[in-house]
């Protein structure tokens, strides 16, 4: 056990066990505590890195704290999943409508015995949609149509503003079976637990 929590902590990088040593103590054990703080002394690290770390993840627990209590309850996203499903299917038809028309104007011959390639030219006008609506509005607004009417908006667990890797991956993790209505059995939906955003309600401080 020793061995193994000194192979860990060696790997740590100083601002890791300076976290270890300070403020998350209480999620170690006295050994790993121990040998963290022996790494700390062989590294010859300074007391005002301690203070500089330490007061960081206040300030950043305080504001996850915040975040937290502000977490949208299920009726706000069962709001938000309604009015959002509506919203980007329209844009998904009017999309397939476009395409239909740029077909009509170039004249391009396509075998309408060929329904296979009608449904994946369907699907794909449909994933672009939504793809575009909930990447395009969090991005740049943290809001979608439906957040907007329920006052909410996606954050980071600190309540930060994700950014646009964050927002995609979160958009493509809603793709996962049954994670569209998860988040009325969790806390969270599934693809903010991965994408480690959640949806809070806006007050007048956000």
């Amino acid at each position: 056990m020793k061995n193994n929590f000194e192979k860990v902590m060696s790997e740590r990088t100083d601002e890791e066990l300076i976290k270890i040593a300070t403020v998350e103590r209480e999620d170690y054990q006295p050994l790993a505590i121990e040998i963290a703080e022996r790494e700390i002394q062989n590294r010859k690290l300074s007391i005002n890195d301690f203070q500089e770390v330490k007061e960081n993840m206040i300030i950043e627990k305080e504001k996850q704290i915040k975040a937290e209590s502000n977490i949208a309850n299920s009726i706000l996203r069962l709001v938000n999943f309604i009015i959002d499903s509506f919203a980007f299917m329209t844009l998904g038809f009017i999309l397939s409508i476009a395409f239909g028309l740029v077909i009509f104007i170039l004249n391009i011959e396509l075998n309408p015995n060929n329904s296979t390639l009608f449904q994946v030219i369907g699907i794909a006008m449909y994933f672009l949609a939504f793809m575009i609506y909930y990447v395009l509005l969090e991005t740049r607004y943290q809001r979608t149509l439906g957040k907007f009417l329920t006052k909410t908006k996606v954050t980071y667990e600190n309540g930060e503003k994700p950014d646009l890797n964050s927002i995609i991956a979160r958009t493509l993790y809603r793709l996962i079976p049954f994670d569209r209505l998860s988040f009325l059995f969790l806390k969270n939906g599934i693809h903010d637990m991965i994408s480690k955003t959640i949806v809070i309600k806006i007050d007048k401080n956000n």
